[in-house]
């Protein structure tokens, strides 16, 4: 399997940061020229995120079946023995999770992971990128010739379906390390399968030319060997394609010190775009304060002067090493980014779970994490923060990117939405829903649409009726959370109800025997049912037998959890 990144820059990464230079707020740089912005486009102006897409499962149909990059030994399950993965995602949004070898979740779930293959699980990640403002996804492509071409050749038609049905943009981001034959066989590859893509309305561009990612040119270690001038053959090559080529550089690339082969610098000349990597090199918010300092302003000053637009990297932070500080370590790189006068940001990255980086919905708590794994969740500083948070943060850092909030030091996000404290994730938000019947339009799918002012109502006069949730897989429900819409003109009324659950859809056990809940706007007409032994349960069924207020069964929303 191919070494992350982290592993082949390690040696790079220990080089000393320079101490911090305290610096007024807002300031540029003294004795730099101010920063000139490039033509707005797809990466210009915008925030890109990189997108692994590499996960696999045994059967879930991909060429390579196995379990990869999530063991260590892919022909295993993943373990507290075998893991290739630092950080645990938040499985609440994916339709379909693969059983490990770990033990339960802290909240008594199994423990299962996500396939990048299926394509609701891609289908998921780029409703995120839509909801929290990720422009474009630089789509990783290591040495397509080996064994994981096939399965990675299915992911870049998977991700161009996505973007386009998201609005997202989507480019090829050849990842050179340790790509032996890459002089010959980059050109080869893009000529015969990665060009017919930017045929697709959701294909980056930039000036009017496709973008393409150069990442591993220069870097001072054995997986990237080639001399400049194999290097500016390929670059050269691209750029006759027509297309505007992006490089992923050493963080040295300027001084060719460090992480950088020295002489390189014609060829980081050459690019169209330079993105610095970062992960590695910071672990603190003072930390990205120096960097300010000696890399960032002068690298863009660079860059102005050779016409060249800069996209340099933020990062979330390396959970595992407790590096996120609840958001104000990657807040700080936004700011400054933003005040030194960036082209575009560079997020490293989307999905990253194996170095711990990743902005996908991470595990919020202890109870979303297998027991005894040794993961972190989110929460791990005492700081409650949302599995979304760092794609909110990216969100907002957006923003800022792009003048639509001001320029500020001070995060504007809060970890969890609306200030609040943390909340266990609602199982039945968006999982399949079936009923007993309806009206009008008023069908089961809104009662789990997360939309309270949507809702489901059974037949007239014809009790009992139900509505039935569909979890998926067993797991432990420990309270019902009922809603109807929070409008003054639902007046009070009280359901009474009962509470079943099941494995396979059609025998079921009771629950919560027949309670009375009352709905009252003044109270935003919310009823809860406990259950307090938290049984394991697949489908959970609300059977109404009465209903004060209307002769039906009415939800709006049907939230289950844990706890």
């Amino acid at each position: 399997m191919p070494l992350t990144r982290r592993s082949l820059l390690a040696a790079a990464a220990a080089a000393p940061v320079l101490a911090a230079v305290p610096l007024i707020p807002g300031t540029a740089f003294a004795g730099t020229a101010a920063p000139q912005a490039g033509t707005p486009g797809d990466v210009v102006g915008k925030i890109t995120v990189g997108y692994q897409g590499w996960f696999a499962c045994p059967g879930d149909g991909a060429p390579i079946n196995g379990w990869w990059h999530w063991s260590q030994d892919w022909s295993k399950a993943p373990s507290p023995s075998n893991k290739a993965i630092v950080a645990w995602p938040d499985m609440t949004d994916y339709a379909k999770g693969y059983a490990t070898a770990f033990g339960n979740l802290g909240n008594g779930a199994p423990a299962t992971l996500f396939s990048s293959y299926d394509n609701q699980t891609v289908d998921t990640h780029f409703t995120w990128m839509q909801q929290n403002g990720c422009d474009t996804a630089a789509l990783q492509r290591f040495n397509p010739n080996s064994s994981e071409g096939p399965t990675r050749d299915a992911m870049a038609e998977k991700v161009r379906s996505a973007a386009e049905a998201h609005g997202r943009k989507f480019y090829i981001m050849y990842d050179v390390s340790g790509w032996s034959a890459m002089q010959a066989e980059i050109k080869a590859d893009w000529t015969n399968k990665m060009s017919a893509h930017t045929a697709s309305s959701a294909y980056a561009r930039q000036s009017g030319k496709p973008v393409v990612g150069v990442w591993g040119f220069g870097f001072n270690d054995s997986n990237h060997p080639w001399s400049p001038a194999e290097c500016l053959d390929v670059m050269n090559w691209f750029k006759a394609q027509g297309c505007y080529v992006m490089g992923g550089v050493p963080t040295y690339w300027r001084t060719g010190v460090n992480d950088s082969r020295s002489g390189y610098l014609d060829v980081y000349h050459a690019f169209n775009m330079l993105s610095p990597w970062m992960v590695g090199r910071i672990g603190t918010a003072a930390d990205s304060d120096a960097f300010y300092s000696s890399c960032t302003v002068p690298d863009q000053a660079d860059c102005n002067a050779h016409g060249i637009d800069y996209q340099p990297c933020v990062l979330p932070g390396d959970i595992s090493v407790r590096q996120r500080a609840h958001g104000d370590f990657m807040w700080r790189q936004f700011y400054n980014v933003v005040r030194a006068g960036a082209q575009g940001i560079y997020i490293s990255m989307f999905d990253e779970y194996n170095e711990g980086n990743q902005i996908a919905k991470t595990a919020a708590t202890s109870a979303q994490v297998p027991v005894n794994s040794g993961f972190l969740a989110l929460d791990e500083d005492g700081t409650a923060c949302s599995s979304d948070y760092y794609l909110r943060l990216t969100a907002d850092g957006g923003k800022m990117l792009k003048g639509q909030i001001a320029l500020t030091a001070t995060r504007p996000t809060q970890p969890v939405a609306g200030g609040g404290t943390g909340q266990p994730p609602n199982l039945a938000l968006h999982k399949p829903v079936s009923e007993s019947s309806h009206t009008q339009t008023y069908a089961c799918a809104n009662a789990v649409d997360g939309n309270k002012d949507t809702y489901w109502e059974s037949a007239n006069n014809a009790f009992p009726q139900w509505i039935q949730v569909d979890l998926q897989t067993a797991t432990p429900v420990g309270r019902v959370v009922l809603t109807l819409p929070p409008a003054s003109a639902w007046a009070t009324r009280t359901q009474t109800l009962s509470v079943q659950g099941g494995t396979d859809g059609s025998a079921f056990s009771t629950l919560a025997d027949s309670v009375r809940c009352t709905f009252d706007p003044a109270t935003g007409n919310t009823a809860i049912v406990s259950l307090p032994s938290a049984p394991t349960t697949r489908y959970v069924r609300l059977l109404f037998t009465a209903n004060t207020g209307w002769p039906a069964g009415q939800v709006s929303e049907v939230q289950l959890y844990a706890s």
